[in-house]
């Protein structure tokens, strides 16, 4: 769900760009943006904490828009801003890693009271 979530986001972001000229992609824009939201919510139904899906969905949704905007539209992507991404990247894992911990010490605590 979460890879939906991310995929329709930067489809619904590269389409904005491509609606700057033809409004028509407006549509897809919506489209994007609504269904995004909707694997969002289905993620977090599953069981996925909101910070750790809205993590990983921000970042990777930027890092991906960023390498397509690149590709598609010929707009720069500097050796800073590849930086950037990783280190974004980089701490979506670590709140990833720290909520796994959290969880295990939680499971742990509720183990030993029953």
């Amino acid at each position: 769900m979460l890879v939906s979530a991310i995929l329709c986001e930067v489809a619904g972001s590269l389409s904005l760009k491509a609606a700057l000229d033809n409004p028509a992609w407006y549509l897809v824009v919506t489209i994007g943006y609504v269904a995004a939201f909707g694997f969002l919510t289905a993620a977090m139904r599953a069981g996925m904490g909101i910070g750790v899906a809205y993590g990983i969905w921000g970042a990777l949704g930027v890092a991906l828009t960023a390498v397509f905007s690149f590709l598609i539209f010929d707009e720069p992507l500097t050796a800073a801003m590849m930086v950037g991404l990783v280190l974004i990247m980089a701490g979506v894992l670590l709140v990833e890693f720290g909520s796994q911990r959290a969880q295990a010490e939680r499971d742990k605590k509720i183990e030993a009271v029953a």
